[in-house]
């Protein structure tokens, strides 16, 4: 991907090819891989090293490619030519590479014969399958015959009979059925020699991982030497006191007679038995070697094999002590990272969750006061249309009836004021002309009938009453839900009670009182 900020056709031929080895290996986009190649004056080894270590920063990567030599002239190798070189580089400095052997399973290993030699072999296959079967049937009908081979030759016979149906195992199986028969073949006790209960690959990852050094330790059963060597050497009290000194010293142990054991003799090119070597991390190889510091072959006395052990770990020691340190300031550094990128990532979770707070509470606020305009925009609304409705009304109650007039209704009104009012009413009025006297009474008071002519009726509006008329002794509300006319319900006369019936918190006396 092409960065548009960056002119790739101003770069030398070797600057591009520099450039495109890099971002193949770590993907970054092409203006920091510019960036921090110029830094390195070009360099893509120390380039690489730098992005994936994360110092890019810290480091003074142009003072470091300024001491590093100028790189040699190109030349095309093929894969092969890469592992010789490698190889040799290694045995240069007089060590050896130990390889990762992952053993092949036994069904992959057998391969099976052509068409043309199994016809071939045909008639010798068919001959042995019949004498097999013969001789198993004579043994099965003279069963003295197989002891008696036992007697005559039981090395070989118990040998044979042990190691001719040896089942296949997965590597961890493998390791344990080599410890256990060790210990009953030698007679040592259970734990004698701390072996790795596990395949050679994964003894050999651990020892990496770790920087411990990995002792391998391969027996024949068929070689005379081999019983010798591990009652004399490898179960000596001076050879087990020695492995106790050693915590970063792991062991393991295989019988070629096992498929992992027999491939991992083959890759440390093995010509003798038993064999005893020691495998070590080497960062003056390569960050990620492992060589073979120490070769043993053959019988060795206890203390001429600690001897040599020991010689091939004090020439390592210091070197495999600097990278275990190297490598605890990298974790170090890389742990104190993540400790800051995780209280950076803590305070951005907080600053967010201190934002969203303050949105919330902002939008809270602004809901609170679009509510609290809304309901004031009501109450003013509804206040208006209360004050046109008590002007429209007021023009149609009708006047007081004249002093000679009798047949009237004589009604005594306590406003909510404090205020008295005595009015006579005619006898047909409706209770809705008593209330609606009570609701325009401040209007009646203070409006002239020409602004009351004027007035017109709210639309869209619906009136309703907040108040009742009540009578003190005994106590009767008079309601508008019953109708009827002053006289049915009150009759010729009554003291009445105006009570406010709607909440306080509409504050509707003030407005319905002046």
């Amino acid at each position: 991907m092409t960065d548009s900020s960056v002119d790739l056709s101003s770069l030398s031929p070797d600057q591009q090819s520099a450039l495109q080895q890099y971002t193949s290996v770590t993907a970054q986009d092409i203006e920091a891989a510019v960036s921090l190649l110029r830094r390195c004056e070009w360099n893509v080894q120390i380039a690489i090293t730098r992005f994936f270590d994360g110092d890019t920063d810290i480091v003074d990567v142009a003072a470091e490619a300024a001491r590093q030599p100028p790189p040699a002239e190109r030349r095309v190798e093929n894969i092969q030519d890469s592992f010789d070189v490698q190889a040799f580089s290694g045995r240069r400095r007089g060590l050896e590479p130990a390889p990762r052997v992952v053993p092949t399973p036994e069904s992959q290993m057998t391969q099976r014969l052509p068409l043309l030699v199994s016809i071939i072999f045909l008639p010798f296959n068919v001959t042995y399958s019949i004498f097999s079967r013969i001789f198993s049937t004579i043994g099965w009908a003279f069963p003295f015959l197989p002891r008696l081979l036992s007697r005559l030759y039981p090395a070989q016979t118990a040998s044979s009979s042990r190691y001719a149906g040896r089942k296949p195992l997965n590597p961890r199986d493998t390791a344990a059925r080599f410890i256990r028969e060790f210990e009953e073949d030698y007679g040592a006790a259970p734990g004698t020699l701390p072996f790795q209960e596990s395949g050679y690959a994964q003894a050999f990852d651990i020892a990496k991982r770790d920087l411990k050094y990995l002792l391998v330790v391969l027996l024949s059963p068929e070689h005379d030497d081999t019983g010798p060597f591990v009652r004399d050497t490898l179960l000596s009290q001076d050879f087990q006191d020695f492995l106790k000194t050693r915590s970063d010293l792991l062991i393991w142990g295989g019988s070629v007679q096992d498929s992992e054991a027999y491939q991992v003799s083959n890759a440390l090119n093995v010509t003798k038995f038993p064999f005893v070597g020691l495998i070590v991390h080497t960062p003056s190889v390569s960050s990620t070697a492992m060589s073979i510091v120490a070769r043993l072959p053959g019988p060795i006395s206890a203390p001429s094999l600690i001897e040599q052990l020991q010689k091939a770990i004090t020439t390592r020691d210091e070197e495999l002590r600097t990278a275990r340190a190297t490598r605890a300031e990298r974790l170090a550094t890389a742990s104190i990272r993540e400790e800051q990128n995780s209280a950076y990532e803590r305070s951005l979770a907080t600053d967010r969750a201190r934002a969203q707070q303050r949105r919330e509470a902002e939008a809270a606020r602004e809901q609170e006061e679009r509510e609290a305009r809304e309901r004031a925009e009501a109450k003013a609304s509804r206040a208006q249309n209360i004050a046109a409705w008590r002007t429209w009304r007021a023009q149609s109650i009708e006047s007081e009836p004249a002093a000679e007039v009798k047949d009237v209704v004589r009604i005594s009104l306590r406003l909510p004021s404090g205020e008295r009012v005595v009015r006579r009413f005619a006898s047909a009025a409706q209770m809705e002309e008593l209330y609606a006297y009570v609701e325009c009474y401040d209007v009646l008071q203070q409006e002239d009938n020409e602004k009351l002519g004027a007035a017109a009726k709210p639309k869209g509006f619906e009136h309703e009453y907040g108040f009742r008329l009540v009578s003190p002794m005994p106590r009767e509300v008079f309601g508008l839900e019953q109708g009827g006319t002053i006289a049915g319900r009150i009759g010729r006369s009554g003291n009445l009670i105006v009570e406010r019936v709607e909440p306080e918190e509409e504050d509707g006396d003030e407005g319905e009182d002046d």
